[in-house]
């Protein structure tokens, strides 16, 4: 039997923050720790909105919206979603004028990819209430680093698990934050990127054409059981 597991195109993105007064209110240490209990706040919530999603949608999709954004670097991502568009270069190559708009390009791409994310995210992740999840250990040598690539396997029917990755960094005050999400070997900032840099070309560079239209690629990731 085929199953197919949905997940928007933009970081997003299986839990990296805990919802507050959910889980222990101090900051994790540690990249793993960080999303064990974003996985758990998570799930927690899918489970419980088996019971009204139907009729309160919204209800569900904020409750993600207030575990994720604590700990997602969702202005990092769309930043490297965008691409040679919103690089260090291109920034200093503008004229004050441009620099202003491209800020404003870059604040207005975050908060539509942060809405999207969350929400094809969420639609997803319904499809997984009650499943298996583990997130195992880093190495000593893997949890010392500045970055860190932090596994997470879904059992559902199958013998084998879904395997997502999250690729965490640290910020500028050392606390965690999710820069990228690989999806049984889909890199998702990979193929928003592409999918941006498509769109950019076909509006001849017009950023604000880009942003207004764009809608996340649906990946579909396939496995046999």
């Amino acid at each position: 039997m085929k199953r197919l597991l949905h997940f928007a195109a933009t970081l997003v993105l299986a839990g990296t923050a805990a919802m507050a007064g959910a889980v222990d209110t101090n900051p994790p240490e540690g990249a793993h720790e960080v999303v064990r209990q974003a996985t758990e706040a998570v799930m927690s919530t899918v489970d419980e909105a088996q019971a009204y999603i139907d009729a309160e949608p919204d209800r569900f999709y904020d409750q993600l919206q207030d575990i994720l954004d604590p700990v997602v670097d969702f202005r990092g991502f769309a930043r490297g979603v965008m691409g040679p568009y919103a690089s260090s270069e291109r920034y200093r190559s503008l004229d004050p004028e441009g620099r202003e708009q491209l800020r404003g390009q870059l604040e207005r791409f975050t908060e539509v990819m942060r809405v999207g994310l969350v929400r094809t995210y969420g639609k997803g992740l319904l499809a997984f209430g009650g499943s298996r999840i583990e997130v195992p250990e880093l190495s000593e040598e893997e949890a010392a680093g500045s970055r860190a690539a932090v596994r997470q396997l879904i059992f559902s029917d199958g013998s084998e698990p879904y395997v997502l990755v999250y690729h965490m960094g640290r910020d500028k005050d050392g606390a965690w934050k999710l820069r990228n999400m690989v999806i049984e070997n889909v890199n998702l900032g990979e193929i928003y990127r592409s999918q941006f840099e498509s769109a950019a070309r076909k509006h001849d560079g017009d950023l604000d054409q880009v942003i207004a239209g764009w809608t996340a690629v649906e990946i579909e990731t396939e496995t046999e059981t």
